[in-house]
């Protein structure tokens, strides 16, 4: 959300959106694997490739949500990205942890 809030005012909210996606994706799997799910049964590739799909299905669903509140139902952009965002996070826990993390 910080990425978002620091690049929303230089380019269009959705692209401030991808861009705090590709580099919460980083940060996100590294704790993901170092942290929550340390004890995955699965290699750092397979989790990597598993997490990858994971990670574009959650930011396609906050997308969605993201665009249909701020652009149709014209809610202020950080409230729509938090919901989007509320809404993507528990997708992508349970797919990370039920599938990419697998224990």
């Amino acid at each position: 959300m910080v990425v978002f809030a620091l690049a929303q005012h230089r380019m269009w909210p959705e692209l401030a959106n991808a861009l705090g996606f590709c580099i919460a994706f980083v940060v996100s799997f590294a704790g993901h694997r170092l942290l929550s799910f340390k004890d995955a049964s699965t290699t750092v590739a397979s989790s990597l490739v598993r997490f990858a799909v994971t990670a574009v299905a959650g930011f396609a669903s906050n997308e969605l949500v993201f665009v249909l509140l701020l652009r149709w139902l014209d809610w202020p952009s950080l409230l729509a990205l938090f919901v989007a965002l509320v809404f993507a996070a528990g997708q992508t826990f349970l797919l990370s942890r039920f599938w990419a993390f697998r224990r």
